[in-house]
């Protein structure tokens, strides 16, 4: 009776350490996807950002050939993307750690570079108000904060819109003036526009470089 038991168990075992394979690979494609999905826009980027992908390139590209107004495709699409890495990236953990075939790339500086284009668009750029970019700041925050909980990254998920963020008053100055300088129509308020653009990027500051 004890053998009989003990090949039970044996072949029990074995059976269970099959699935857990199969199941392995079955994830696998399913990885995959999200993964490509995630690098086609990364890529795409730097059509429009440069590379390193930069807020401030992205926002004088469409100026100089879609217009701001062309802006609003953008903010969607990204909206749409940042929804999409929130599933998966939660979902499936390891794609948080899965790196860029290109060195130089990076989901975490796209998000970054969107999220500040976005900011820079609502609190800079003396046009009205965009509503699509900013729910595509309100869904990129909440994306990142939801991989943040998931990894037990602390942050302030009520910021006060005066508290400090990482970007130095002299960087901001020295991005308005650029705009300033390509002919994009900047808020003639600058010290509004720093407090605007502060109170947004506050909003994804602390996750975003965790």
């Amino acid at each position: 009776v004890d053998g009989f038991v003990l090949s039970m168990l044996s072949f029990t075992e074995a059976g269970l350490g099959l699935m857990l394979v199969a199941l392995l690979i079955s994830y696998l494609p399913t990885m995959y996807a999200s993964f490509s999905r995630r690098e086609v826009a990364v890529t795409l980027l730097e059509v429009r950002a440069g590379n390193p992908p930069s807020a401030l390139e992205m926002l004088k590209r469409y100026q100089r050939i879609h217009g701001l107004e062309r802006l609003s495709e953008e903010w969607t699409r990204w909206e749409v993307w940042f929804a999409d890495i929130e599933e998966s990236h939660t979902s499936l953990a390891a794609l948080v750690f899965f790196r860029s075939p290109r060195p130089q790339n990076s989901w975490v500086n796209a998000a970054g570079t969107v999220l500040d284009a976005a900011a820079l668009r609502q609190a800079v750029i003396d046009l009205p108000s965009e509503p699509q970019a900013a729910l595509c700041i309100r869904a990129g925050y909440l994306a990142l904060r939801h991989i943040a909980d998931f990894f037990q990254v602390a942050y302030d998920a009520n910021p006060r819109p005066d508290a400090p963020i990482s970007i130095r008053r002299e960087q901001f100055d020295a991005v308005y003036d650029e705009l300033a300088a390509a002919g994009v129509p900047v808020k003639p308020d600058r010290e509004d526009a720093w407090h605007d653009f502060a109170g947004w990027r506050v909003n994804y500051d602390a996750v975003l470089l965790a």
